[in-house]
C-alpha cells in the first residue's frame, strides 16, 4: 500500500494527517483513492491545488512518467508545496 506524506500547510484538507495510506499500483490510483479519502484536497474541479508537486523519492512525478508512473508497495509519495520568491 503507497503512502502519501502531506506537509502541514495541507493537514487541514486531510483530517490534520501527516501520512494517508492509499490504495493503488500507480500515482493516477493513489491519488485517485487519496480523492475517496479526502476529497478537499483537490480544488472544486478535482484537480490537485495549486503550487503542489509530488516526488517519490528524489524525483518529481513529472520528471517519470507523470501519474502513469508505477508504485511499489510501501513506497511513499511526497507532496511538495512549491516555494516562489519574487
Amino acid at each position: 500500500m503507497p503512502i502519501l506524506r502531506i506537509p502541514t500547510p495541507l493537514h487541514a484538507y486531510v483530517s490534520g494527517q501527516a501520512e494517508v495510506n492509499v490504495s493503488g499500483t500507480g500515482v493516477f490510483e493513489a491519488l485517485s483513492d487519496l480523492t475517496t479519502q479526502h476529497p478537499a484536497i483537490f480544488n472544486e474541479n478535482a484537480v490537485l491545488r495549486p503550487f503542489v508537486n509530488l516526488f517519490i523519492g528524489q524525483d518529481n512525478i513529472e520528471d517519470l512518467q507523470g501519474t502513469a508512473t508505477s508504485l511499489k508497495d510501501g513506497e511513499k509519495i511526497a507532496f511538495v508545496p512549491s516555494i516562489a520568491r519574487g
